[in-house]
């Protein structure tokens, strides 16, 4: 099957991926990697489908992923264990801002995995952990990027797409960014000092109050991908949890 009129093998080639499946219709990416991975598929291994029917979002939500409106896209990381998933997933978020800002498009991050243009969602990550009774171990890299509009009407005051600020995007061009960026992930479980401050360069939340799941103001993330929120009773850091803003 073709992407975008590129083959499977020569999309492999200009990805740099060991191996590299396109399928038109699937659950979500990340189940298929989760396959292969079991089945001693190689770390870089990528699948790509043209429609998911249960996309996964943060916290069990659904991503919507219709058929040909964006990058829906599964990487194996291997070995799983040397970096958190929270990690890996906020440096993820970093390789998809650099990717898509080669294509014109500036965006922002908002902790822990979601990609922001002007104040609504245009992508996002999640990472899946896996380790089998033999010991191996891997991470599934989940990617959904809204290429081309309009979004569901139902969405349209939350969800973004990136047709609407660069014309004619193409989706090869934003993997062919993104996907030899994902190669060359460090996997050490801690944050630079580097990555944090490209981290801060695109934080869509410093300076924000929010209110949800707690009451404050946040400050940054820490070395551990932590978001640190100064609260009456002082700061206080998040591993994991879904981040409302105050009103004003």
């Amino acid at each position: 099957m073709k992407y975008d009129g590129v083959s499977q093998a020569e999309l492999a080639l200009r990805l740099g991926t060991p191996g590299c499946l396109v399928l038109p219709r699937v659950t979500s990416t990340l189940d298929l990697i989760h396959e292969l991975a079991a089945e001693g598929a190689p770390a870089g291994t990528v699948v790509l489908a043209e429609e998911q029917v249960a996309g996964r979002g943060q916290r069990g939500r659904v991503w919507l992923s219709p058929a040909g409106g964006g990058v829906w896209l599964g990487y194996l990381v291997r070995p799983g264990a040397s970096a958190a998933g929270g990690v890996l997933a906020l440096r993820v978020g970093l390789a998809v801002v650099s990717a898509l800002a080669d294509l014109g498009a500036v965006v922002k991050l908002k902790w822990p995995n979601d990609v922001m243009l002007d104040g609504r969602k245009l992508a996002g990550v999640l990472c899946e952990g896996r380790t089998l009774p033999g010991g191996a171990e891997w991470l599934a890299v989940g990617v959904g990027i809204n290429v081309r509009g309009p979004v569901p009407r139902e969405l349209a005051g939350r969800a973004a797409a990136l047709d609407e600020i660069v014309s004619e995007p193409s989706r090869v061009a934003v993997l062919e960014r993104l996907v030899p960026a994902l190669h060359l992930l460090a996997h050490t479980p801690r944050l630079t000092a580097e990555e944090r401050g490209a981290f801060a360069l695109h934080d869509w939340l410093a300076g924000r109050r929010i209110r949800e799941p707690i009451e404050g103001e946040v400050a940054g993330i820490d070395h551990d991908g932590a978001l640190v929120v100064t609260t009456a009773a002082g700061e206080r850091r998040l591993m994991s949890g879904s981040i409302v803003t105050a009103p004003g």
